[in-house]
């Protein structure tokens, strides 16, 4: 079993876009003008067949629906796979600097109660998005529609090239942002209903290159937003992956910083006094300063590192 984690810091700049002070942010970071552009986007109707194993997906009682995050590591896995292939050959594909990293990072949101796996694999075109995750042209989806009328086994579904779906396990509404080097950077938007939408991304070009998922979480799958609960299922399911995969956890420590106001208060010994007082004086000084120390609570960024070949262990650089 893959052992070994390591973790460390990093600045929330590796996992948000920068957005303008004050803007009110929909689940899956897009602002209100931003979401208002997005909903006006080209809307599409999944494939009938598609349509029904959604359905039997979002209704279905099936009780380990952890089995979400196995396909979309799988997913994310296959994609790096293919741009690393590609480089193989064409060596200029990958990029250069951060673009270059073969990764996965997986982060959640409490507050909004979102989960978000992102990797930097080969990226999805407009024309792959509609193929991909709107009308599959191959037999998977009716090969496991038959399969789970038989047998009932939600856990076959990533051996029928449908695993994206089980999403729809855990999620009440999926964002997916992509971008490929062959095309603009496009995003999907289902709300688990009949239809999805693909757009430009209004924000333009915020990766360079990968594939982000953004899943809002239903309520009765909370527990999946807990990193106890995400680091076990991480372990449990990157065996056989191939390349690192980072969770974002956050770490709380408690740090000593002077108190102004405080400090402000403390008068200094009148001269006379102090030639009288001397020893009192020093000893009391010292005592205000010591007093005048109020610890507060800083939050860090970490990002627990899940290697792909133990033991060996790789480090992320620490910025604050």
């Amino acid at each position: 079993m893959r052992a070994g984690v390591h973790c460390a810091e990093a600045s929330a700049a590796d996992a948000t876009v920068d957005v303008d002070a004050g803007a009110t942010l929909s689940y899956d970071g897009f602002s209100a003008e931003e979401k208002k552009a997005l909903d006006g986007g080209e809307k599409q109707e999944f494939q009938a067949e598609v349509g029904r194993l959604m359905d039997i997906i979002i209704n279905s009682l099936y009780s380990k629906k952890e089995i979400f995050l196995r396909e979309l590591i799988s997913n994310a896995s296959d994609a790096l796979d293919k741009i690393r292939f590609l480089s193989l050959t064409e060596p200029k594909v990958l990029g250069e600097g951060d673009a270059a990293k073969l990764e996965i990072r997986i982060s959640t949101d409490k507050k909004a109660g979102t989960i978000t796996i992102h990797d930097s694999g080969i990226g999805m075109s407009k024309e792959d998005l509609m193929n991909n995750l709107g009308t599959i042209a191959k037999s998977g989806t009716s090969s496991f529609l038959e399969k789970m009328s038989k047998e009932g086994d939600m856990n076959l579904i990533g051996q029928f090239g449908v695993g994206f779906y089980s999403v729809y396990l855990i999620a009440d509404s999926v964002t997916v942002v992509t971008k490929s080097n062959d095309d603009d950077q496009y995003v999907w938007v289902s709300s688990a209903d009949a239809s999805y939408t693909i757009s430009k991304d209004p924000r333009g070009t915020t990766m360079s290159r990968g594939t982000q998922i953004t899943m809002k979480v239903k309520e009765d799958a909370t527990e999946f937003l807990e990193e106890d609960q995400l680091k076990t299922l991480i372990k449990r399911y990157s065996e056989f992956i191939n390349f690192p995969i980072y969770l974002q956890t956050t770490k709380t420590e408690e740090i000593e910083v002077p108190d102004e106001d405080a400090a402000k208060e403390v008068e200094k010994p009148e001269a006379a006094e102090a030639d009288e007082k001397k020893d009192d004086d020093v000893s009391t000084y010292f005592c205000v300063c010591l007093c005048l120390v109020m610890p507060i609570s800083k939050v860090h960024s970490v990002w627990y590192l899940y290697c792909p070949t133990p033991p060996t262990l790789r480090f992320l650089s620490v910025s604050e």
